[in-house]
């Protein structure tokens, strides 16, 4: 029964109580209510408070490291490189001998020190590859019996190939025969290279490759910009006159001549010389042609009797399918050949060995090399430890033979598990961005998306390297002799070149198919580029174990993540996860967008050449990229302009990967939760996160003297920006003002962007991983 008088009940109730009732109730809900607003209180601030601070050992060790590398009397918002870099930058200058130097070379210089002792001491249980590199090591540390030998063991070879005019008389016509024998037992590259590697337009098959080469400089602006390279032109001049000299060339006055005329020659070639920027749409230069039509196309050369001879022997006929990128060079250079002097072809040829092979001589020619490299990039001569020099050439002839002791030294068997759970968050965030691109048709999305779900993971090094038998199969046609550093070397340049030779009828299986190392498309170091580096029957990597690096082969659709580089700073067990998630995580973000740049986008997900975007979207991506070679065409450092289309695949591999990395990270604190945060700092994690990029990508380069547009000869390779206009860079061309939250505790990173808003944060440009229109990922500072 409803009480429809209940109200006038109660007022009667409330009239009857006595005074100090009535207050105790008024107190009473006023504690109440005062209890509910603090434990709202509490629950709030419980759920915003910040995450607890990690004072382990590990923890504060890390947090020692970041700020003996921070510069704290920077404005992060004006210039962030300075800020997380400018402590270590002060502490590390640019040791003498060295043009450039970053947390790269301090990695490498550690595993240097590693691959030294084990060549010096491990003994027990090696296989026979390990010991052919532990020989090859030995006599290159034998510096008595090189001093001893002086420079007669290049001019006996010279003299076995028919002579050189500098060093001595020449008199016969023997151009094809010298081409031959340079090419293919030398591993030298005049004129033009040749090379076996993965078809681009059939991955499943190798084909012999040619391209241009020939250049002594690193870049053919050297040759084209005289008044501004003059100081290089003159240095490089002064060294082939004194490597001619050396070699029993008389004096100045009969060498001097001789070389100017190999300088100009090389000019002539530069001037022909496709610049780099055009070769990016591989489309457009790769040219199948068979070895009849090739003939045709640069007649100078006898082709039949040049490649049964450098392939020998593996029979080559007129209908042979050969790879040919840039036509229009091949002609060039074969017009050149026939209007030029033979004598001066053959002193060309001659100083090509020469330039390759001296290194492997006495010290005389080890402070001709340094002076030269002290004119060409500012490195100041120095007595460079001989050990280092030894393990560096062991390593990159011999790298997978010592690659055993190197893995088993430094490499825990779970480093690759945990690599490839940091590999598949990166692609889970890839394939996200994928998503949310408005540019992109949904055919192309769905291509792109597995592309990406296909791309190939190698972590470490290839496993045929841990099974001895298989490794000394590999190297079984190798012999290194004790005490004789220059012979060991060339019989590894004709060891390589066989092995390579070998490939061309064997059909490529998933880990050959990035070509023979030093020659395939794939994006690497610049080391690996001049590298002699084999093919390796069982499974091809085209770096060494103790490398720290990584690159991505668009004909494997494959990224490879050597041991080398799976090491603090780049990745430690114990880090924080924003850390590594900034360092190895960048670095694998980096690597998987290469497979969607400018380049790596043509290439389908089975690593085939073929144009399988829309036409809708490649023209969206070309404006969005365009874009980005105007931004960074606008930056210079020291004066030195950068190229942005030379670096566009650079840079958007800097972008997307940090992107990626960072939107990984992301998602790994939405499923697990806030990490601790590190004592000290006062940094939020996602502060961390940018800290530690920043950290582990900074070099410190030398002024040089005089050079061509930002030619990057380090780590990263010859088409990286500098690191100062990387992806933490300041404001790019037209953006808009913004606020910069890094000063308030806290990096604010607003939806499209990964990069801390502020002056100090640039644009988001990577136009794969962008969402909507690139560049306008900032807000507006607030008025």
């Amino acid at each position: 029964m409803v009480n429809f008088h209940g109200s006038r009940s109660s007022q009667r109730c409330w009239a009857a109580r006595t005074q100090v009732e009535k207050r105790l109730v008024v107190l009473v809900a006023f504690l109440a209510a005062g209890l509910v607003a603090c434990l709202a209180a509490l629950g709030i601030q419980y759920q915003t408070r910040s995450p607890p601070v990690c004072l382990s050992e590990a923890c504060v060790s890390v947090t020692s490291s970041i700020l003996s590398s921070m510069d704290p009397t920077v404005d992060p918002c004006q210039d962030f490189f300075s800020y997380a870099c400018g402590g270590w930058i002060k502490a590390n200058p640019v040791p003498d001998g060295h043009s450039r130097w970053g947390t790269f070379s301090n990695l490498w210089e550690h595993n240097q020190a590693i691959i030294k002792h084990l060549l010096e001491n491990s003994t027990a249980s090696v296989s026979e590859a390990e010991r052919k590199a532990q020989v090859y090591y030995r006599a290159c540390m034998n510096e008595t019996r090189i001093e001893e030998l002086r420079a007669k063991p290049l001019m006996e070879l010279i003299e076995k190939l028919g002579g050189w005019n500098i060093t001595g008389p020449w008199a016969k016509d023997n151009f094809q025969d010298t081409l031959q024998v340079v090419t293919a037992h030398y591993r030298t590259s005049p004129f033009f290279s040749v090379y076996v590697s993965a078809d681009s337009k059939n991955s499943n098959s190798n084909v012999i490759q040619v391209d241009q080469s020939g250049l002594g400089l690193p870049s053919r602006d050297y040759y084209l910009n005289k008044t501004e390279n003059e100081k290089v032109l003159t240095g490089y001049l002064n060294y082939m006159v004194q490597l001619g000299k050396l070699l029993g060339g008389g004096d100045e006055d009969a060498v001097r001549p001789q070389m100017q005329q190999i300088l100009e020659f090389e000019t002539a070639l530069a001037n022909i010389t496709i610049p780099q920027e055009k070769r990016r749409d591989e489309e457009l230069i790769y040219h199948k042609v068979t070895a009849a039509e090739l003939q045709t196309l640069a007649p100078a050369i006898n082709w039949l009797p040049f490649l049964n001879t450098i392939f020998y022997p593996v029979e080559i006929n007129e209908s042979e399918p050969i790879v040919v990128y840039d036509k229009e060079y091949l002609e060039q250079v074969s017009l050149l050949i026939n209007t030029t002097d033979r004598c001066l072809l053959n002193n060309y040829m001659i100083w090509n060995l020469v330039r390759k092979t001296s290194s492997f001589l006495d010290q005389r020619f080890q402070d001709a090399d340094e002076k030269f490299m002290e004119v060409m990039y500012g490195t100041k001569k120095t007595c460079l430890p001989r050990w280092k020099f030894c393990v560096s050439d062991t390593e990159n002839n011999l790298g997978f033979a010592l690659g055993p002791m190197f893995v088993k030294a430094t490499f825990a068997e779970d480093s690759k598990n945990i690599a490839s759970e940091i590999i598949l968050e990166i692609k889970k965030a890839f394939e996200e961005s994928l998503s949310t691109l408005k540019w992109m048709d949904e055919d192309t999305r769905k291509s792109a998306k597995e592309k990406a779900d296909a791309i190939y993971n190698m972590i470490g090094y290839p496993s045929f390297i841990m099974d001895p038998k298989e490794l000394d199969k590999v190297f079984n046609d190798y012999t290194a002799v004790p005490d004789l550093y220059f012979e060991n070397a060339m019989r590894f340049f004709n060891f390589s070149w066989r092995v390579t030779a070998d490939q061309l009828r064997k059909a490529p299986n998933r880990d050959q198919r990035g070509g023979a190392l030093g020659t395939g498309p794939h994006r690497s170091l610049q080391k690996v580029l001049d590298a002699p580096h084999l093919w390796l029957p069982t499974s091809l990597w085209s770096m060494t174990p103790p490398m720290v690096n990584a690159y991505y082969s668009p004909t494997k659709n494959e990224i490879v993540f050597p041991a080398g580089i799976l090491q603090a700073p780049f990745y430690t067990r114990s880090s924080p996860k924003a850390l590594n998630f900034g360092g190895i995580g960048v670095v694998v973000g980096h690597e998987l967008t290469h497979a969607f740049d400018d380049q790596g986008r043509e290439y389908d997900k089975d690593g085939n050449l073929r144009p399988w975007w829309k036409n809708s979207s490649v023209e969206a991506f070309k404006q969005q990229t365009e874009c980005m070679v105007e931004q960074y065409s606008n930056y210079s450092v020291n004066g030195e302009p950068v190229n942005g289309r030379h670096t566009l695949g650079e840079n958007i591999a800097d972008n997307g990967g940090l992107k990626a990395a960072y939107r990984a990270y992301q998602n790994w604190v939405q499923r697990n939760g806030p990490e601790h945060t590190l004592p000290t700092l006062g940094l939020t994690n996602d502060q961390l996160f940018f800290l530690g990029f920043a950290q582990v990508s900074a070099p410190k380069r030398r002024r040089c003297r005089r050079g061509p547009p930002w030619t990057v000869q380090g780590l990263r390779g010859p088409k990286a920006s500098p690191p100062q206009v990387g992806p933490r860079k300041g404001r790019g061309p037209g953006q808009r003002r913004a606020s910069c939250g890094w000063v308030e505790g806290r990096a604010r990173v607003l939806p499209g962007s990964p990069y801390p808003v502020g002056q100090g944060a640039r644009r988001s440009l990577s136009p794969i991983l962008t969402s909507g229109h690139p560049g306008w990922a900032l807000e507006p500072a607030s008025s």
